[in-house]
């Protein structure tokens, strides 16, 4: 059985965490993935949710009957500079804090850093896992990596064999399939991520995208050309290249029983149909 939970990213606009909670449980949805927002915690910043804050989520969950399953922070832990990274490393401990409060036992997040300076990033992440390590295991919170586009991991087999080298149990991985063509270089081999990464795989991000490498990188213009940016979306499905066939059936062949996150970004007009569309292709794929 898997649980199907929404990212209420495109409701934090013109909602409060809270109603969002509730609108997902409009839609239908028994679970969300709260992502970043400047309510709760945001990208690298010290998280600004405090006990009333966790309170007002709890109700929500209590109003709606939607769970909180997860959350999806983004703290940039591999940083080399040193007074940074110590930085994030506190504004996790705050983010495990709020986590144990609202008993969300199962964590997200990006390896981050900067895709110029792998090496030193690397060995930022893995001492922030040393110091963290004490705070995931006296709450009992897992933790689930994906690679993204610009962090100092962008592709699936370096993300999945750093996941393997800390040898730690409660530390998963993430497919991302947004993220597939940065994740494969372009080859969009969905069933050898997903099959290879079966051991560990605990959560799967869903949303559509293009191939960025596709007919001579042109798909995307990006002016000056070689810029170092990375463009991706998070479209609906069926609006972009993602396999999807050959993903769900991959998922099912290794018994998948983890969190599929539906991530839909950027369509906010169109918000609500876009949501409850993915939720019913997957009822329609997977037993909730």
């Amino acid at each position: 059985m898997v649980d199907i939970a929404l990212d209420p990213n495109m409701y934090y606009f013109s909602m409060s965490t809270a109603d969002s909670i509730r609108k997902a449980g409009e839609l239908g949805y028994k679970y969300v993935e709260l992502s970043p927002n400047e309510e709760f915690h945001f990208w690298q910043r010290y998280p600004k949710g405090n006990r009333e804050f966790i309170e007002g989520l709890k109700k929500a969950q209590k109003d709606s009957g939607v769970q909180v399953r997860t959350l999806n922070p983004v703290q940039n832990w591999s940083s080399p500079d040193e007074r940074e990274r110590g930085y994030q490393v506190r504004n996790w401990r705050r983010i495990l804090e709020l986590a144990d409060m609202l008993d969300v036992r199962e964590i997200v997040s990006e390896f981050s850093g900067n895709p110029n300076t792998p090496r030193e990033c690397e060995q930022a992440w893995f001492k922030s896992i040393e110091e963290l390590a004490p705070d995931f295991e006296k709450y009992g919170i897992r933790l689930n990596m994906e690679a993204h586009p610009y962090d100092y991991i962008e592709t699936h087999d370096e993300a999945y064999r750093t996941v393997c080298a800390t040898d730690k149990d409660w530390i998963g991985y993430e497919f991302c399939c947004p993220h597939t063509f940065h994740l494969s270089s372009g080859v969009g081999d969905v069933e050898r991520m997903i099959t290879s990464s079966a051991p560990k795989l605990r959560e799967v991000h869903v949303s559509d995208t293009f191939n960025h490498l596709a007919n001579d990188g042109n798909r995307y213009i990006i002016n000056p050309p070689g810029v170092d940016a990375r463009v991706h979306q998070h479209n609906e499905i069926g609006n972009g290249e993602v396999p999807w066939d050959r993903v769900f059936s991959s998922l099912r062949e290794i018994n998948f029983d983890g969190v599929l996150s539906v991530c839909i970004f950027g369509w906010h007009e169109w918000a609500d149909e876009m949501n409850k569309k993915a939720l019913a292709r997957l009822r329609s794929e997977f037993a909730e």
